[in-house]
């Protein structure tokens, strides 16, 4: 196991791993243990009450956090005439049609968001096995299938974040970074809970939301208390 920093450690000690916090608080307390050599990453983990081998309880949405993100993507839009024009004018970083797809299937993989016209999906979908894994197929559901190119580029570069439900029923997503104010953090917390509550099943029953945690990136896990 590695060995911790000083400033781990102590960010440590003031934390009862049996405590719910207030968010304020979590949040607070979660960013202390931020390394002073990189700015690191604010992340949230939802246990939700969701059985993921159920279709209709196997979620997944976007959601733009009113604060951003604090990151700047690398993003490639298939598309080709004027969509790709338009994609460009955005500012995607890489912009294709054919010749980008063998490009991907070659394994190129300099970029970390992926949008494609729908009248790409045909050769995209080519690319299942190489962007599949890696979270970054182009998906309706989360507006990264669309002619509005312009629009998913900026929104992605706003603070658009992608979530899915993983195997064992929880949503990991960041919420920003630890330089992020408390007052920012917690906002950009409560748009996507908010969001995740409304992304609830019919078909849930019990209690939705079973556990919330907040971390840096190599930091401390504090957990937070939630009443609907």
């Amino acid at each position: 196991m590695p060995r911790r920093g000083k400033k781990y450690r102590a960010a440590a000690q003031k934390i009862d791993s049996d405590k719910k916090y207030e968010v304020q608080d979590a949040i607070g307390l979660a960013i202390e243990s931020n390394s002073d050599k990189f700015d690191e990453s604010l992340d949230v983990a939802v246990r939700l009450g969701l059985d993921p081998r159920k279709a209709d309880q196997n979620i997944r949405g976007s959601v733009i956090l009113p604060k951003g993100t604090g990151k700047k993507f690398r993003v490639l839009v298939f598309a080709k005439g004027e969509k790709e024009a338009e994609a460009k004018e955005a500012g995607a970083e890489v912009v294709g049609g054919d010749d980008l797809v063998t490009k991907v299937q070659g394994g190129w993989m300099e970029f970390d968001r992926v949008i494609a016209t729908p009248d790409m999906m045909g050769q995209v979908g080519k690319l299942g096995k190489v962007l599949g894994p890696r979270g970054l197929m182009p998906n309706p559901k989360i507006g990264t299938v669309t002619f509005d190119v312009k629009q998913a580029v900026e929104q992605i570069q706003a603070g658009k974040v992608d979530y899915r439900i993983d195997k064992s029923g929880i949503i990991h997503a960041s919420l920003g970074k630890a330089s992020f104010s408390v007052e920012d953090l917690v906002e950009n917390y409560q748009t996507l809970i908010s969001t995740l509550v409304k992304a609830k099943p019919a078909s849930s029953k019990g209690q939705y939301i079973k556990g919330i945690s907040v971390s840096t990136t190599m930091g401390v896990g504090v957990r937070i208390a939630y009443a609907p």
